[in-house]
């Protein structure tokens, strides 16, 4: 039904519905229509279409359909805009908002703001869920467990971004990536994303089961941003100009995926082909936490199932943010380094694979850490970090308090049902 259009040509069983009542009146005239068009100046709207629908009352025979529902936050002209267009959108809203136990007035969404009805409602979903479990987290004084996480990347909805040219698998012109936190855009300006302001309770949880988990010779980590990955394998590439190491964990029901990793690229050669397969290490995201250097050659290995990944980093000229940036990340979970903060203090510099790499001494160029030990000792951690509910939502002015409870027949989001990233 949602990918209806005026001229959708359909064709109504005769006489379907039981004489003497109100519906078969109001069926046998609307039945009468040749398009969609017609049904609805003839009476009928789309809830009836859709009853009609499911009992194989209706069938469509032609005319123009839409690929994708009509999502009106990405019609710049809303003149060419058909009352069949708006009567779905209207119908559509409420049905989503009814489904998902959402109040309809926060699912507007800007033309602007990169998301579509769909990516709004699976995100407030995830807000209003990720909040309940940091409540039940911090009412249970525990850390945030896998488990939470991955039902919290579920339910959020990815953004298909084609900006990640480094990364993206040959043959794909984008993939399922979000960031969230600090982010350098095209133009040079330094500002946290739209959805860390919109949806801080997802940021919040996410920087939680890092924080209460972080190894004790990694206690100094700090980082800015986050990648939300979905569903896709990296190919090989290097970070643009990321400062210190980055931490990455994968989430979900896959086999594979590995995180291929050369320690020792110093980016001496700008071909990334020329690293040797015999040079690289593998770490199993799936199974531990992995301390790395983004900047140096990297990549994921072919996997099977749904997975989805989270790496923490900072961006390279962090400390030109502005202060009203700086103030919002530790709300939110975040760590900012200091303006003089070593790069080097837990992984050291690449030695190249030339004649002149040599010895083990110094710090590793790498760590990693089995999901099973960490997360025994951030059990027994009594310096948890609790978030405060409510600080950043107020500060972003997210709608996060108008937030119904969830029907319990409403269904979550599945990895399938979204806008994703790797």
């Amino acid at each position: 039904i949602t990918r209806w259009t005026a001229t959708t040509q359909i064709s109504y069983r005769p006489h379907a519905k039981a004489p003497g009542t109100k519906s078969h009146v109001r069926y046998e005239a609307y039945s009468k229509a040749q398009t969609v068009g017609q049904a609805l100046e003839m009476g009928s709207w789309p809830a009836d279409w859709c009853w009609d629908w499911e009992r194989g009352f209706i069938k469509v025979v032609g005319g123009a359909k839409r690929e994708e529902p009509l999502d009106i936050s990405r019609v710049q002209d809303e003149s060419t805009l058909t009352e069949v267009d708006m009567a779905i959108h209207r119908w559509y809203k409420r049905e989503l908002a009814k489904k998902h136990g959402l109040n309809i007035d926060d699912l507007s969404v800007s033309k602007d703001g990169g998301e579509s009805l769909i990516m709004r409602v699976h995100r407030l979903v995830a807000q209003r869920n990720a909040k309940a479990r940091l409540e039940a987290a911090s009412r249970e004084d525990r850390p945030i467990s896998e488990d939470e996480v991955y039902q919290t990347l579920t339910e959020w909805a990815f953004a298909r971004n084609p900006n990640r040219v480094n990364v993206q698998p040959d043959g794909q012109d984008w993939v399922w990536s979000d960031t969230l936190g600090l982010i350098r855009d095209r133009l040079g300006d330094i500002h946290l994303t739209k959805p860390t302001k919109s949806y801080p309770e997802v940021t919040m949880l996410i920087n939680k089961y890092l924080f209460d988990r972080l190894p004790a010779e990694a206690r100094t980590f700090k980082w800015t941003s986050l990648n939300l990955n979905c569903n896709y394998a990296a190919k090989l590439h290097r970070d643009g100009n990321n400062f210190g190491p980055s931490m990455i964990k994968a989430f979900g029901e896959f086999s594979g995926g590995e995180l291929n990793y050369w320690p020792e690229d110093d980016r001496a050669t700008d071909k990334l082909e020329r690293l040797k397969q015999k040079d690289k290490v593998q770490l199993d995201l799936k199974g531990g936490l992995a301390l790395f250097n983004g900047n140096s050659g990297h990549s994921v290995q072919d996997f099977e199932g749904s997975r989805y990944s989270i790496v923490y980093f900072t961006i390279g000229a962090y400390d030109k943010a502005p202060q009203e940036a700086k103030d919002g990340l530790g709300d939110l979970g975040f760590r900012l380094p200091a303006s003089d903060e070593d790069p080097r203090a837990l992984l050291r510099a690449p030695r190249g694979y030339g004649s002149k790499c040599c010895g083990d001494g110094g710090s590793p160029a790498w760590r990693y850490w089995k999901a099973s030990k960490v997360d025994a000792a951030a059990a027994k951690l009594t310096a948890k970090w609790t978030p405060v509910l409510g600080k950043a939502a107020a500060r972003a002015g997210t709608p996060g308090q108008q937030l119904r409870k969830r029907p319990a027949s409403s269904a979550t989001t599945g990895p399938g049902k979204r806008a994703r990233a790797s």
